[in-house]
């Protein structure tokens, strides 16, 4: 396209006329600036068919922790008493959990050894070992201690071959002759 170009100067018999050609540069920069404008969603229909697998792709890209659809009941319904089965059973794994405890473990380990705990820790390893100890008669599993007999009613063994060989130097055996 051709312009022409006029100066300011009046009175002047000369006019200046230049003539700009295109060339692919400015082509290419006035299809960038067209680009530039057209920034929105293409025209069309609002209403227009989603495809099948548009809503299966929104459906994978929904974050699943959005809600639950698990009922929430509105009124709290009393809770009926356990059985004695019931809790039997739930007496057995208490019992079970005690006893599987491995900082209870450790505690008594440490008991064993020698080594002397706090008095929380004691305090607490004497609770459980009474949980326990509550849970085993509960359940029938403790077995009942009989019953001690004295010294004099219980013939003491000798317990070494030092005791043994003074047992028979001390035997009277003219008292065994008269029966």
């Amino acid at each position: 396209m051709t312009r022409k170009k006029r100066s300011r100067a009046t009175g002047s018999s000369d006019q200046v006329v230049t003539i700009k050609t295109r060339t692919q540069n400015d082509v290419d920069g006035l299809q960038r600036k067209k680009d530039r404008k057209r920034k929105g969603l293409k025209s069309g229909s609002r209403h227009s068919m989603v495809s099948p697998d548009d809503a299966r792709k929104a459906a994978q890209r929904k974050d699943p922790r959005h809600g639950s659809k698990k009922a929430i009941p509105l009124v709290v319904e009393p809770k009926k008493p356990m059985t004695k089965q019931q809790r039997r059973m739930s007496a057995e794994q208490e019992l079970q959990m005690l006893e599987n405890d491995a900082q209870l473990m450790v505690l008594l380990d440490r008991i064993e050894a020698g080594e002397k705990l706090g008095a929380g820790l004691q305090k607490q390893v004497d609770q459980k070992l009474d949980r326990i100890e509550q849970l085993m008669n509960q359940l029938g599993l403790m077995e009942e201690d009989e019953p001690e007999m004295n010294e004099v009613d219980t013939p003491r063994g000798p317990r070494s071959d030092d005791d043994l060989l003074d047992q028979f130097e001390n035997m009277d055996f003219d008292g065994l002759d008269k029966e």
